[in-house]
């Protein structure tokens, strides 16, 4: 159960960093240096969300209390701070690179869900299995991204 639960982690974390990897990569841009408008509410997905509105998004799915939402804002913080260094550090190769944000997500999901009683954990699982599930689908889909359905709707 535990190696299943970290091959869970591990595999949402690859999702959750390979994600703007492939959004850079992307020449989906219309003609004319027009941009598209922005999906989902106006809102762009290139890159991790702010700190403050993931907190919001798991305090709705997971019915967070105020002590938790304070302590999972804070570790979110931490978490974008890493990442962000981590971005703007040239010296280590790609591959290291995404070794340690790998780590750094990875050491985020375990500390959020630390902070869950017994039913938000069984919540945050399952939302982290959709994760997973969502994102097999997306990487043996065609490179293009062809008629792939979108991620799945936030509960």
């Amino acid at each position: 159960m535990l190696k299943q639960c970290l091959l869970v982690l591990l595999a949402a974390s690859l999702i959750t960093i390979a994600v703007p990897f492939a959004a850079a990569q992307s020449n989906d841009n219309p003609p004319n240096n027009q941009q598209a408008p922005p999906p989902d509410n106006g809102r762009w997905h290139h890159g991790p969300p702010d700190p403050a509105q993931r907190t919001q998004e798991l305090t709705k799915q997971l019915k967070l209390t105020s002590d938790q939402q304070t302590k999972v804002q804070d570790i979110l913080q931490s978490e974008h701070s890493q990442m962000e260094n981590l971005r703007q550090d040239n010296s280590l190769s790609q591959q290291d690179r995404h070794g340690k944000m790998m780590e750094i997500h990875k050491s985020t999901d375990t500390q959020i869900r630390a902070l869950l009683d017994s039913t938000q954990q069984k919540k945050w699982d399952e939302m982290q299995a959709k994760r997973e599930q969502w994102g097999q689908g997306h990487r043996h889909g065609p490179p293009d991204g062809g008629d792939q359905p979108g991620p799945p709707p936030q509960q």
